[in-house]
């Protein structure tokens, strides 16, 4: 089994339930991981063997551009297209990070973290 993980995905969006993060918008940081069987990689060297960690951050962009009011959301949006990219036997992680979220108090990070 082998771990591969995109970590940092840095994206400006518009996520959230106020009016003002619609206009305003925000900073986001993603994480993808993915864990499965990439022997048939290791062995050939072919990058239709494996997930390609470009295409991973495509997809997390794509769907960062769509808004949505919860992070959860958007996070199940990123999940599901990327498991619709590599079918199979892949067990996907993805974390949202919402960078110093507009809630009362001084808050570095809302997070939320998804796997199947």
């Amino acid at each position: 089994m082998g771990l591969i993980q995109v970590n940092g995905i840095r994206v400006f969006a518009y996520h959230g339930c106020l009016a003002e993060e619609s206009r305003i918008g925000g900073h986001f940081l993603v994480d993808v991981q993915v864990e499965g069987d990439f022997g048939e990689a290791e062995r050939g060297d072919r990058l239709e063997r494996t997930v390609d960690y470009g295409r991973v951050t495509t997809i997390v962009k794509e769907q960062m551009a769509q808004r949505s009011n919860l992070i959860e959301h958007v996070s199940r949006r990123i999940l599901d297209r990327l498991r619709s990219e590599w079918p199979g036997d892949h067990r996907w992680r993805v974390r949202l990070v919402k960078e110093r979220p507009p809630v009362q108090g001084d808050v570095d990070q809302a997070v939320y973290v998804l796997e199947g």
